[in-house]
């Protein structure tokens, strides 16, 4: 029998996959009749008792980190065997005393450094001289050193110091570290990482760390050993990561024992702060309590936020354990109080423990503003405190709004919603965020495009028709990320957002931002659009044509010029689906409004590809027709105007499979588009005030040809009425009837015009037939690219 006296720690796999720490023991081998070979032992070093019997398997891949190998049969792993090249374990002798040490003396620091040094490249030798370290008490010796050298002032003998004690690190031993690092070494051991040879003058990581470095107990720690274990824990990350060299491709392994000294250190920590619930009720009371100053709660929410990051420490099912404690005790209600405080750090803080929250569980987190929304006001909810921080961000760049929305993106996603037989938590969610926070969201973009807002901002003589409010780049910045989330739930929330889309018009108003100044928010818009015509959905297609929505893209398109942009290459995208795909109604209203101003653009073939597969597509109806008998040829394509309002009035009514069972009254108009959330308009109130010229004042994108459709972005254009203030005109092609006369269509006003409430039964037009009449009577004009 051969016995390595390697001292090990034994885990075991339980049934549900996780680890087992099953004790600490000394392994050997020896062949076991049972197993019919030879087999590795742990013995417990505490009674002998047998930890693991395993036999040796040639099969099985030992690995040379520490070495974990792994026996399918039992399924465990172990620090069990070193193995080298050169050297193989059954080489090994008996003895622990591989290597002889020299006597710890001043003048034997050169030669211990040399020797400490040679051994780093061979694992066998690596561990030959952990072990002679380990039993001779040899590290303690060589500390008393130290403090001798640095009374004597002895520098050369520090620098030895240094190459030692840097050298038993990466000897990468646990039993060592635990010796390195108790209260009565570590502090000298970093005193010999402050004398590095290659510096001119030594480091100060002692006086960082005695007199810088502050313990903030926010509420005190009773307990001598979790304190204890605190310390030791910041002292060893601030070795590993300060004090100690970023470790070179060959030296990557070296430490790995020490990351996972401050792993267990750490989950230590949170198990025994979980463990004490009065401490954590003390905190929680503290941190909602209105008598708490600011600077308590602050150090109070950053001992939350450091708690949550070691929390990432632990197995599964204690994290889930631990989220739960968090909880119970009231994290979520708290979190709602602290994050709608003046305090950026606190605010910031309690933003990165919410990630933690929704990252963790966001069904634990809808639950809660689902239950909270029965009892509280919209503006005090959770997910509304979240939105209105996203809005109001100070950063000029939005760092935190971005972090922000994709927590919002994460809490609306349907993917991560649960549904069991009696609950389904997406359509539940989805109802709720739609009924309560979805107006909180879109406020700015609202607000930014209101007609009447725009008219009294504008200066005299400007167009109010294209113009956003503001349309500067933090505004811009904060309305591309809305739109990001709006063009998100358009491809994951289908009933929910389109019914909204159409109630709220939005689709016009987001489209107004294809005028802004900042192209990266015009192609949010675009993309917004773009998102809507790929679902290839006849209400949305209905939507778009009745309410003449291509117009403002084509104006981008011709103001655009002839660059070659990413904007021109999404705008001809967009085009080009539409052809591919073959959209009939679409390309029917592309044709029959605006070829006349697109015929000309002919470096890409999209646009005469559209006008072919529209006279294709007459051809074939015409067809049809012509093989129908007369006295049935009026009627036969037509549909009844009331059939056609029944299955509009019907696809609200009906469920979709995506959206579960749950049918979700239309959104309530209850909310004028005046009366958003306050936050918002005295977060911008105070900007204006605060802020002067916009810091990045980008030109406006200006159209290089005469053309141009003016977008009036009122419900009337989608009517068909025009305001007296309107002059908009539009170029068209008269379509090719049978007969050869032109259609009735050369007007756009007729082409779109519509009853009132006609929108999909949703939006409400004023009636204005006397303006009708007057449009349709009036002369046309058709403008040409660059007149």
């Amino acid at each position: 029998m051969s016995d390595t006296r390697r001292r090990v720690k034994v885990y075991t796999l339980n049934e549900d996959r996780q680890w087992d720490d099953r004790g600490t023991g000394h392994v050997s081998s020896t062949y076991v009749e049972e197993l019919k070979g030879m087999s590795l032992l742990v013995r417990a070093e505490s009674d002998g008792s047998l930890l693991l019997e395993s036999k040796i398997n040639p099969n099985t891949a030992y690995q040379k980190q520490q070495v974990q190998g792994k026996d399918p049969s039992v399924e465990v792993t172990q620090d069990l065997i070193d193995e080298s090249e050169e050297e193989r374990f059954e080489e090994m002798p008996e003895t622990s005393h591989l290597i002889d040490l020299p006597t710890c003396e001043l003048n034997k620091l050169e030669e211990i450094a040399d020797l400490v040094t040679s051994v780093l490249s061979s694992p066998i030798r690596r561990e030959k001289l952990a072990l002679a370290l380990e039993n001779e008490g040899y590290i303690k010796k060589l500390l008393q050193l130290f403090q001798a050298c640095e009374n004597l002032e002895n520098t050369e003998g520090l620098h030895h110091l240094y190459e030692i004690i840097r050298g038993i690190l990466f000897l990468n031993k646990a039993t060592l570290f635990e010796v390195m690092f108790s209260d009565e070494c570590i502090m000298d051991v970093v005193g010999c990482l402050e004398y590095d040879p290659a510096l001119a003058q030594p480091k100060r990581h002692r006086e960082f760390l005695t007199k810088t470095a502050k313990f903030k107990e926010v509420i005190p720690i009773t307990d001598s050993e979790l304190r204890q274990k605190i310390h030791q824990t910041y002292r060893v990350q601030y070795i590993q990561d300060i004090i100690l060299p970023t470790p070179s491709v060959f030296e990557e392994n070296f430490l790995s024992t020490l990351t996972s000294f401050i792993f267990f250190n750490k989950v230590e920590i949170v198990s025994m702060l979980q463990e004490d619930e009065k401490f954590l009720s003390e905190v929680f009371a503290q941190l909602t309590d209105e008598a708490t100053d600011d600077d308590k709660r602050r150090e109070l929410v950053n001992f939350f936020k450091e708690f949550c990051a070691f929390s990432q420490t632990l197995q599964p099912q204690n994290r889930d354990a631990f989220f739960k404690t968090l909880a119970k005790l009231g994290i979520l209600p708290a979190l709602e109080i602290v994050m709608g405080m003046d305090d950026l750090q606190v605010r910031s803080a309690a933003t990165d423990i919410f990630s933690y929250l929704v990252e963790f569980s966001p069904s634990m987190v809808r639950e809660f503003v689902m239950q909270e929304a029965q009892q509280s006001d919209d503006d005090i909810l959770l997910i509304n405190v979240v939105i209105e921080q996203m809005i109001c961000d100070t950063d000029p760049e939005l760092g935190g709004a971005v972090q922000l929305m994709g927590l919002l993106r994460t809490l609306i996603d349907p993917e991560n919603m649960l549904a069991t037989t009696n609950k389904t938590e997406k359509s539940e969610f989805l109802n709720f965020f739609y009924n309560h926070c979805m107006h909180v969201l879109t406020a700015p973009l609202l607000t930014n495009t209101s007609e009447d807002k725009c008219e009294k901002d504008n200066i005299v003589g400007s167009n109010k028709n294209s113009t956003i409010c503001p349309d500067n780049y933090q505004t811009a910045q904060l309305l591309a990320l809305i739109l990001e989330l709006l063009t998100f739930c358009v491809e994951h929330h289908t009933y929910h957002i389109k019914n909204y889309i159409m109630n709220k018009d939005l689709l016009r108003r987001v489209l107004v931002l294809m005028n802004s100044k900042h192209t990266f928010l015009a192609l949010c818009a675009l993309r917004f659009m773009r998102r809507i015509i790929g679902l290839k959905d006849e209400f949305y297609n209905r939507y778009i044509t009745k309410g003449n929505l291509f117009e403002p893209v084509i104006n981008a398109l011709l103001d655009n010029g002839t660059r070659y942009n990413l904007l021109n290459s999404a705008v001809i995208e967009l085009f080009e689906f539409i052809r591919v795909e073959d959209i009939k109604s679409l390309t029917a209203h592309i044709v029959e409004n605006f070829y006349k101003a697109l015929e000309s653009i002919e470096y890409v073939q999209t646009f005469k590809g559209l006008k072919t597969k529209y006279e294709q597509e007459k051809d074939r109806q015409n067809q049809k027709l012509n093989s129908v008998p007369s006295i049935l040829r009026s009627n036969r394509f037509r549909r009844d105007a009331k059939a056609l309002e029944e299955d509009e009035e019907m696809w609200f009514n009906e469920d979709e499979e995506e959206e579960g069972k749950a049918v979700v009254a239309p959104v309530e108009k209850s909310k004028p588009e005046d009366d958003f959330p306050d936050t918002y308009e005295k977060f911008m109130e105070t900007k204006k005030a605060k802020e002067s010229e916009d810091k990045e004042n980008l030109p406006k994108r200006t159209s290089s040809s005469g053309f141009k459709f003016t977008f009036s972005h009122s419900a009337s254009a989608a009517n068909g009425t025009n305001s007296t203030n309107s002059k908009s005109v539009v170029a068209q092609t008269p379509p090719a009837s049978s007969n050869g006369s032109s259609s009735k269509t050369t007007n756009l006003a007729t082409s779109v015009t519509a009853t009132k409430g006609s929108l999909v039964g949703l939006v409400d037009y004023p009636d204005d037939e006397e303006e009708d009449e007057e449009e349709e009577t009036s002369p046309r004009k058709r403008p040409r690219l660059g007149s």
